[in-house]
């Protein structure tokens, strides 16, 4: 049987708006991290067709949260912290999801084979990944799944 994204593909996932707030894109990754059942740290952002448009991760929120120019500051330590983090998320709060989400995507169908999945993960340094069929969403395919999914094959006892 051949082994593809189809058969760890996460078909129950919950999407934002571009328009959505942080904040209220910061209550759907606590909601989605229930639907699925574990932590969620990415999600897949879609206009009001439903089409893929973006991708909210963790990341974007850290690159909203932490400070820009820190490189022309100097080092973290050698700055005074205090109250940093509390204005950053006063800040962010309010902007929009369509503001800082990933816009340049990689997806797949639910054919792509897993080693071209695994390829792209590591080769992209991505944990997720959307996957497309004729142009609608059929749901993501989480690095954890993959790995969990290859590590039953490696455990499996062979029927020789």
């Amino acid at each position: 049987m051949k082994e593809t994204a189809k058969e760890v593909l996460a078909r129950e996932f919950l999407t934002v708006p571009p328009e959505m707030t942080i904040a209220e894109a910061v209550q759907v990754f606590r909601q989605a991290a229930q639907v699925t059942g574990h932590p969620v740290f990415g999600l897949m952002v879609t206009d009001a067709e439903g089409r893929l448009v973006g991708m909210l991760s963790m990341y974007d929120i850290f690159l909203l949260l932490r400070p820009k120019h820190i490189h022309i500051w100097g080092e973290m330590s050698d700055l005074d912290l205090t109250g940093i983090i509390d204005a950053a998320c006063h800040r962010a709060k309010a902007m929009l999801v369509g503001d800082i989400m990933t816009t340049d995507l990689i997806t797949i169908t639910p054919d792509t084979h897993l080693l071209h999945v695994v390829d792209i993960m590591i080769k992209k340094h991505v944990r997720r990944i959307p996957v497309i069929e004729d142009g609608v969403l059929q749901g993501i395919v989480y690095i954890s799944q993959v790995f969990y999914h290859l590590l039953n094959k490696l455990t499996e006892r062979s029927e020789d």
